[in-house]
């Protein structure tokens, strides 16, 4: 067991474990607006890292590189996505998400789409979709941490996935929103420095890209292709498009993303979030799957395609500089599996058991409620990591995929379509999700060469249309959302009267909805 590395992991827990204490010490977990929006204060490099961090997950160091290891450049056509899907997601919805959520009082994504779309039912499909495949995604993030750990520290399985979802759960407890925000700050700087050192020492390695795509022709020519090793993916554009879309307008379909819109200190705050994510973005995206790729020529022999990018900076750097890369990975599976965390015990909490059981109770309950919610999840995400370890990059496509579909014409139809209404929402969310779920479990995407993001996307926005459409007549969309909306259009500040009139307690819903 390496005691550098252990000492630079060790830091790096204390540093996150510091920053719930001090949110928590600001008073970020006390009110229920402070817990789930960190008060909705939060700046635009703030904004721009936790949205990139989250979205990136334990994915980009496992998942990404087995991809890159196993099917050479083809693994691109998901970091072109990737690249410029946080300035889409903050230019499409950013800024008018933010001042809509802020005029109907919506405190999570879901409580935000039945005030849009106002319907019990939006909220309850909506709450059980979200919770039920965020679930599989904080899975993959809590298998990767214990799969880093374990690597590094020598350490079984059993205790490393113990002690980083540990660590997780509590600066999540503590600080809310504000913790979970902060430390994808600092976690987007690790992140940065750790793959950057362990690509300049891959590239010194195998002395240069021109001379690694060189040895690449002599193991395989078709690794240098875009459609995979052995060509598998030649000419199915179905799969290559859904590859891109993934990653870029699917982000806008991901509650635990969206999130971020909805806590930044003002609207004007996504276009200079915008900025900072994509210059991010540039110098991070594509390096896992390079670096995947370079392990073909480092570690020809790997037995699990998804250690690669672990195995390579134990192989090829420093015992100091393999602490401050460990760091990294654990911050980039961090990053999202707190974001998860917090978003879904927010769902259960408020848009479940508040909304459904209990509407009565009082912010500070709110807010312990969430608490332990948030803590019976990560508990149960142990357990479940314990039991069969499945593979990261399956499980992130596979929940990505079902909520970009289920979710994205919805949020995007919310705030630029005056005629998207409740039954076109609902139906969409219902129609998205089933055929992207139902598409990836019944393994259609092989014989149809058409991506789960690619069918799902498409049928769910059609279905959107078609069904807001139809009924207009019977449901139309009620006045004081389409003030709202025209508002979001305004590039002023929101007005004194309609920040006035907004609803932050816990006050039981409107009976009257449908």
């Amino acid at each position: 067991m390496n005691m550098t590395v252990l000492f630079f992991l060790g830091l790096y827990f204390l540093a996150m474990i510091a920053i719930g204490l001090w949110s928590m010490r600001r008073g970020a977990g006390q009110s229920m607006e402070g817990y789930y929006l960190g008060g909705r204060n939060v700046g635009p490099l703030v904004t721009a890292m936790t949205m990139q961090t989250t979205s990136m997950s334990g994915y980009m160091f496992l998942g990404a590189g087995s991809l890159g290891y196993t099917q050479g450049y083809y693994g691109f056509w998901y970091a072109a996505g990737d690249i410029g899907g946080g300035v889409v997601n903050l230019s499409v919805i950013g800024r008018r998400m933010r001042k809509l959520s802020q005029i109907m009082g919506a405190l999570t994504s879901i409580e935000y789409l039945e005030k849009r779309y106002p319907s019990k039912w939006v909220r309850l499909v909506g709450a059980f979709l979200s919770i039920f495949f965020l679930s599989f995604y904080v899975l993959a993030q809590f298998i990767a941490g214990g799969k880093g750990l374990e690597l590094v520290t020598g350490l079984p399985y059993e205790a490393s996935l113990i002690i980083a979802v540990t660590v997780i759960i509590a600066y999540t407890l503590m600080g809310g929103y504000s913790a979970v925000a902060y430390t994808d700050m600092v976690q987007s700087i690790i992140m940065l420095v750790g793959i950057m050192w362990v690509l300049i020492a891959a590239l010194q390695n195998v002395g240069g890209l021109t001379a690694a795509n060189e040895t690449l022709a002599e193991i395989d020519p078709t690794l240098l292709s875009v459609w995979g090793r052995d060509l598998l993916y030649e000419g199915q554009w179905g799969m290559v498009i859904g590859a891109v879309l993934i990653f870029s307008i699917g982000y806008m379909g991901w509650p635990h993303v969206v999130t971020r819109h909805m806590a930044m200190k003002n609207p004007n705050t996504a276009r200079r979030a915008g900025v900072y994510s994509t210059i991010w973005n540039i110098m991070f995206v594509s390096s896992p799957y390079l670096l995947g790729i370079l392990a073909i020529i480092i570690l020809p022999n790997l037995d699990d395609p998804e250690q690669a990018i672990f195995t390579m900076a134990s192989t090829l750097l420093p015992s100091a500089v393999v602490g401050i890369v460990m760091a990294a990975i654990m911050a980039a599976i961090m990053s999202t599996a707190d974001s998860i965390l917090l978003q879904t015990g927010s769902i259960a909490a408020r848009d479940l058991y508040e909304r459904f059981i209990n509407p009565n109770m009082g912010e500070k309950q709110m807010v312990n409620v969430s608490r332990l919610i948030v803590l019976a999840i990560g508990i149960g995400g142990i357990l479940a990591a314990l039991i069969e370890p499945p593979a990261v990059f399956a499980i992130v496509i596979f929940a990505t995929s079902v909520l970009g579909s289920a979710f994205l014409p919805a949020y995007v139809g919310a705030v630029w379509w005056r005629k998207a209404n409740t039954p076109g929402a609902l139906a969409s969310i219902v129609v998205g999700g089933s055929i992207s779920f139902l598409w990836q479990y019944l393994g259609l995407d092989g014989p149809t060469e058409m991506h789960p993001m690619l069918v799902g996307v498409v049928l769910s926005s059609l279905t959107m249309i078609a069904v807001s459409l139809v009924t207009q007549r019977s449901h139309p969309v009620p006045e004081h959302i389409l003030h709202a909306m025209e508002e979001t259009a305004e590039l002023r500040p929101l007005p004194k009267g309609l920040r006035a009139n907004q609803d932050f307690t816990m006050a039981h819903e409107a009976m009257s909805l449908t």
